[in-house]
């Protein structure tokens, strides 16, 4: 009976990564394995479970990041992710403390802080985007080089 349990479990938490697609399961489904086989060869349930236990804590921590590593390794960043880096004019003076702030990034609006509570950037800067908290960039603005800064490079 025990066997038939380890067998359900298995099929059920293979269909949630199948559905789901997010390495998350998919660990423990290699222990309920191991677990199901322990059950038809006749082992306890204590050495069934410990198995279980065993087996899936190896894969989730063992294997897994190797995992990650490559299956991500060609994922491109998409929506929001893929703004990090980007530049964007300020339409809107950001100021954290009085929660004021946007920006136009790519044809959009969007509400913006800064890293900093302390800074506040005005109307027209240039700012590049650090991260996104929720629907709110997290911005810092870019300096413009002086005239003076700039003449010195070229000479």
């Amino acid at each position: 009976m025990d066997a038939i349990i380890w067998l359900a479990l298995f099929v059920v938490l293979l269909v949630i990564e199948i559905i789901t697609l997010g390495l998350t399961t998919i660990w423990f489904a290699g222990g309920a394995l191991v677990a199901f086989i322990a059950a038809a060869l006749g082992a306890n349930l204590g050495i069934q479970l410990a198995l279980f236990f065993m087996v899936s804590l190896f894969l989730l921590f063992v294997t897994r990041p190797i995992a990650v590593r490559y299956f991500n390794k060609d994922r491109e960043k998409t929506n929001v992710d893929s703004l990090i880096g980007e530049k964007g004019v300020v339409l809107e003076a950001i100021d954290n403390i009085h929660g004021l702030g946007a920006v136009s990034l790519n044809g959009k609006v969007w509400t913006a802080r800064t890293t900093d509570n302390a800074v506040t950037i005005e109307k027209d800067e240039i700012v590049t985007v650090n991260a996104i908290e929720g629907v709110k960039l997290i911005v810092e603005k870019i300096e413009k080089k002086t005239e003076e800064s700039t003449c010195q490079e070229q000479e």
